[in-house]
């Protein structure tokens, strides 16, 4: 997105806070549209006959940011966004919870959200491990597992989530491939 355009979604959500209706629904169109947009990358990755619409994950995650009033928190687009890609998150987890309890006996009924599981699953990785070695890794470090939330489940670019985070490209770039080594080394099974 380009800065012109960040700007506007800042001016756009501060307008929304202050009570501008209008306001507040151009921002939920802005902020969808965008979603949509890390949604459908996420499902580029995935395979050909996935049944997951990026469409059902933007839904969950935006009813997700509207009750926990983030809308009405948020002071910028960085924050609104990080918000938003853990709350993609959160939801993706959730369904591969449910997803593994079905399979321990529950229904075998599919829903949407399989294909992005399957994904996770099609590399080898557990999405509740990836989730749980996540949470490990902000004990370690905070900014290192934020980095990791935003570029791999908010499918921001590295730019972005130095904005976002108010640290230098550099910076995210180092922490990047520090918590991609360690997340191999927890998913691999060796101690980190």
């Amino acid at each position: 997105m380009q800065a012109e355009s960040q700007r506007g979604l800042t001016l756009i959500l501060g307008q929304a806070r202050e009570g501008d209706e209008r306001a507040r629904s151009e921002l939920l169109a802005r902020v969808y549209d965008e979603l949509r947009r890390v949604a459908s990358g996420l499902m580029r990755r995935e395979r050909r006959d996935h049944t997951l619409s990026p469409t059902a994950v933007v839904h969950e995650a935006v009813i997700r940011l509207l009750g926990d009033a983030v809308f009405d928190k948020a002071p910028d687009r960085s924050y609104l966004f990080a918000a938003a890609a853990r709350a993609m998150r959160e939801v993706l987890i959730d369904h591969a919870r449910r997803r593994a309890a079905d399979r321990r006996g529950g229904s075998r009924r599919r829903v949407p959200l399989d294909a992005v599981v399957d994904y996770f699953e099609g590399q080898g990785l557990d999405l509740v491990a990836v989730h749980e070695a996540l949470d490990r890794l902000a004990e370690r470090d905070e900014r290192q597992a934020q980095v990791m939330t935003l570029r791999y489940f908010g499918g921001m670019t590295v730019p972005e989530v130095a904005a976002a985070l108010g640290v230098s490209v550099v910076t995210v770039e180092r922490d990047w491939r520090l918590a991609r080594a360690w997340l191999v080394g927890q998913l691999g099974g060796s101690e980190g």
